[in-house]
């Protein structure tokens, strides 16, 4: 008898609750540089300070556990780091908006109370979403919980920016960038959120500066800019403007002149009108082609998108435009009605456009121009090109290659400086004697007032650098200047982007720059787990940082998982109100049914599709799983023999063999990352083969409690069943953990005992083909049960025999349990000794079955039935072959979708065949039966 039974119905939360902190007391997830397996090291992606847990975290989390366990399992020297990232941005508008609601700003309390206030709210609701990964069941050493800024990553950010900076990697210049004009910032890539809006292309002549009847007709959607126009670009192979190069136009609406140029990059002869604006200071592409051409650099707008009037007054704009300090559309109206007005203006047409919005305040990013830091990053990523190419790095599924290849050898410098207080601060100093000119202490002037004077605009400092000034870079605040000797500085006040120092992550979490045990142990780490949306902006800089400071990659493997959807593929969001939040969903459903649904949904370079209703399927795999549990717990009570597996019974010989094969193939699909297909394996074994075959089988031995076939059939039950916890823990660790306690068993905790391992000795094809034998016989069997209607629990007459002699001899063999599944009484006799009336014949593959047709059966509803099912199969047959003869199909979807419908086919057609040689035999029985 097992110590503790198992309560009538399983309630995940209280076992979650209590087996989770279990573990933790135990210290089970703790790592240690001494342990003797071979080391395995998962770095968590850090997820934001300010986060809660959503969806993707939760696919992302538990891909992660389910490696870290079953690597756990096999006895490797485990170790997840976790961590969380200081998420600058959105960390520093968290607290602001906690300060308007009082009444101030971080302006108002400056920038050392503002830092204070940071920290003190990073205290107090900081771990809010370690809390919810825990609810998960992530089994990280949480001992060696790490944060973007703690002292040991600080330290190596300010590490790695001297380095780069020193081997002239790193470099202060103005270029065009990102910007936020709410946040006052630079932002990343990742930060701009596009979405396509319905605008309007406006077409404006530019008259040839010597010849004014005659212009060129340029096409923009933005004509608030144009007054920075600084050239225009033709094709130099378009007939039509190639004289043209080498002359100017007057640019409307200003006194300036700009040239034609030739550029083969920026123009496209089969697009627009042939001649493309360039305005360097607004516009990326035009910034490029500026640096090509030796253009200069208009800036039009101050840092809160409003005119400049500096900027009007160096593009020698009308000034009757009042346009200083308009904001952008203000702006555009004007701008649009002059052109208009002079003539400028040929047509307005509607346009379809995408627009850049920051991500946290949903504000239009603006490309603007600004001093900023910036990596210098093609020596970087050629290193980081040849470690994917070469294959020290793979990157999973492969397809992905070739997006990280092609980004990465058009990579541009990577802008570093974030103009917000809280991240890394710049390990950059300003002598105040040396840069006298460049240290603006009370805001720079960006307007001019109706009167004439200067506007001040409120800065975010009380100092700023202008383009210019001459740091000096140390890991320190500096004593002397080098050229001066003045001992008065300014720290630089911008503060490093948070994937500068996220990009660290794989070898600071491990104490680099100095030389640990962690770090000689465990690194390179072995798996990357991520979303492909941060593949250039995180996985690519964290090989570049890895291989530029460690001399080796900082990982072997990268999976790259898909995004999760909602059930009809559309992006989760809250206003069209179809989130599925995890955190609800482990309350209702439990967290392996969560847990277990994302894995098999996670199916390489495919979207997940998430409804609630499979959630909702995989807690009743839970509640399966459970219900097995108390019927093996209920037959334990008595004495269990064990004897060699080729010796014993049937049923028993048979679970081994499957078994031994869900545990190969299982293993075999997590060495390949295919998590889906593990669960399936999984899924299929427990439910069809363990609970619906093999405890079925089985309930004829337990019988007789003291028997032969008793004690041995226990004894099964507890090899099989305690090595299926083993097996399914990874992905399902609670239930398993709370059933395996009540089973005989060693060990303290299912976390630390061995994972499942091929046992030779399991396997038996013979086994195996005999029962095929007999499921193909006892399902034919419940199909003929099924279309005369007989209820499940009538008990029948029925006749088997195999197309060969073979299959008919194994039917004797069987006989007892084919009587006992088919739930009647049972003649295997070949097929000359069977009744030649009142008998309905089923034909499958390898044998036949007869079902006796007697007592009061309804032969016209079963003929309407059978037809009914007929209808039905034939419109799915029809429209998978329609389906599978589309070559767009054939060739577009992954090759397991395609082969999954050619399944289904099959299968179906066999129903057809079935179901069309039913109706002609009880339609024979009829006309016996009419008088």
């Amino acid at each position: 008898m097992s110590e503790r039974q198992l309560d009538k119905t399983y309630d995940p939360k209280q076992v979650e609750e209590r087996w989770y902190q279990v573990w933790i007391d135990r210290g089970y997830f703790r790592a240690s540089v001494t342990h003797p397996g071979r080391p395995y090291c998962i770095v968590i992606p850090p997820p934001n300070v300010t986060g809660s847990l959503h969806v993707g975290h939760a696919l992302n989390n538990s891909l992660q556990d389910i490696l870290i366990r079953w690597r756990r399992m096999q006895g490797r020297n485990v170790l997840w780091m976790p961590g969380t990232d200081h998420a600058g941005i959105a960390t520093q508008n968290v607290v602001e908006r906690q300060l308007l609601a009082e009444g101030t700003s971080r302006e108002a309390l400056g920038r050392e109370r503002f830092l204070q206030r940071v920290w003190e709210w990073k205290a107090k609701a900081g771990d809010t979403i370690i809390q919810q990964l825990k609810r998960l069941g992530a089994s990280c050493d949480w001992d060696r919980l790490r944060f973007t800024m703690d002292e040991g990553l600080s330290k190596a950010v300010r590490e790695v920016f001297v380095r780069l900076y020193e081997d002239g990697l790193i470099y202060r210049g103005e270029r065009l960038i990102n910007w936020c004009p709410r946040c006052l910032t630079a932002l990343s890539d990742i930060e701009v959120e596009h979405e396509d809006i319905r605008g309007k292309m406006y077409y404006i002549r530019y008259p040839l500066a010597d010849d004014p009847g005659t212009a060129l007709t340029v096409a923009t959607t933005r004509p608030e800019t144009m007054l920075g126009d600084t050239a225009v670009a033709v094709h130099p192979e378009d007939p039509r403007y190639r004289h043209l190069i080498g002359k100017a136009v007057r640019l409307p609406l200003t006194t300036r002149d700009i040239p034609i140029v030739g550029d083969t990059i920026l123009v496209d002869l089969e697009f627009g009108t042939g001649a493309v604006k360039i305005t360097p200071a607004h516009d990326f592409n035009d910034f490029e082609a500026s640096e090509r051409h030796g253009l200069p650099r208009i800036s039009l707008l101050t840092a809160r998108a409003q005119m400049d009037d500096i900027g009007l007054q160096e593009a020698q704009a009308d000034p009757s435009l009042n346009l200083a300090l308009k904001s952008v559309h203000q702006a555009r109206t004007i701008v649009v009605e002059a052109l208009r007005e002079r003539g400028f203006l040929t047509k307005v047409e509607d346009h379809k456009m995408a627009i850049g919005k920051c991500y946290r305040c949903k504000t239009v990013v603006e490309p603007f121009l600004s001093p900023q830091w910036f990596v210098k990053i093609k020596p970087l990523a050629e290193p980081a090109i040849k470690v994917v190419e070469d294959g020290r790095i793979r990157l999973i599924p492969e397809a992905w290659v070739n997006n990280y290849l092609g980004w990465m050898r058009d990579i541009k410098d990577w802008c570093i400086s974030r103009q917000i207080w809280w991240g890394h601060q710049i390990p950059a100093w300003y002598c105040t004697s040396c840069n006298r000119e460049h240290i603006v202490r009370s805001g720079r002037a960006v307007g001019t007032t109706a009167e004439g004077g200067r506007l001040p605009e409120i800065t975010k400092w009380n100092y700023t650098l202008a383009q210019g000034a001459q740091p000096v870079v140390a890991k320190s605040v500096p004593t002397r200047c080098p050229d001066c000797g003045g001992q008065e500085f300014v720290q630089d006040p911008d503060v490093l982007d948070t994937w500068f120092s996220s990009g660290l992550w794989p070898f600071s979490t491990l104490g680099w720059p100095d030389e640990t045990p962690e770090l000689k142990t465990y690194y390179p780490t072995s798996t990357l787990v991520t979303g492909l949306d941060i593949l250039f902006f995180w996985v690519a800089r964290m090989i570049m940082m890895g291989l530029k400071f460690t001399g080796d990659v900082p990982f072997r493997d990268v999976y790259i998982h898909a995004l999760v959807r909602d059930a009809e593929g559309q992006k989760m969001s809250k206003s069209k109100g179809n989130v599925i939040d995890p955190l609800h969903m482990m309350e209702r459903y439990g967290t392996d049914a969560l847990r277990f649904t994302l894995a098999s949904m996670a199916s390489p370079g495919r979207d997940i599709k998430l409804s609630e209703e499979r959630i909702e399927g995989y807690r009743n795999f839970a509640n399966k799983l459970w219900n097995a549990a108390r019927f093996i717990l209920m037959h334990l009570d008595g004495p269990r023999e064990d004897i060699s597996a080729a010796a014993r019974s049937f049923p028993d010989r048979w679970i081994l063999s499957r078994l031994n094969f869900a545990i190969r193939s299982v293993t075999q699909e997590l060495e390949h990352y295919r998590f889906d297909r593990a669960a399936s394996r999984l899924y299929h074994f427990i439910w069809h083969e363990y609970c619906d075959w093999y405890l079925e089988m089985v309930k004829p031995f337990l019988q007789h409690n003291d028997s032969v076939d008793a004690r041995r059939t226990r004894h099964t039950l507890v090899e099989t069943f305690e090595t299926v916890q083993r097996l399914l823990h990874p992905f399902m660790p609670f239930i398993t953990e709370e059933i395996w306690q009540t089973l005989p068993h060693e060990g303290e905790s299912l976390v630390i005992q061995p994972y499942p391992e091929e046992r030779p000795d399991w396997d038996s094809k013979d086994t195996e083909h005999a029962f095929g034998i007999l499921e193909q016989c006892v399902t034919t069997t419940r199909t003929a049960r099924a279309l005369l209607n007989y209820p499940p629990g009538k008990p029948v007459a029925f006749f088997a025999w195999g197309s060969y002699e073979r299959e008919g001899q194994i039917l004797e063999t069987l006989q007892g349990l084919v009587a006992h599944l088919g739930r009647g009484v049972v003649q295997v006799l070949p097929f000359d000794q069977w009744p030649s009336s009142n008998v309905l014949r089923l034909a499958a593959e390898g044998l036949t079955v007869g079902m006796v047709v007697e007592g009061d059966v309804d032969l016209q509803k079963a003929l309407a039935r059978i037809s009914r099912q007929r209808a039905e199969g034939a419109a799915e047959v029809q429209r998978l072959e329609a389906k599978l003869k589309n070559v767009e199909f054939t060739s577009n979807a992954p090759p397991d979708v395609v082969a999954e419908h050619q399944g289904r086919l099959k299968v179906l057609q066999r129903d057809q065949a079935v179901l069309l040689s039913s109706e002609e035999q009880l339609c024979a029985i009829m006309r016996r039966r009419a008088p």
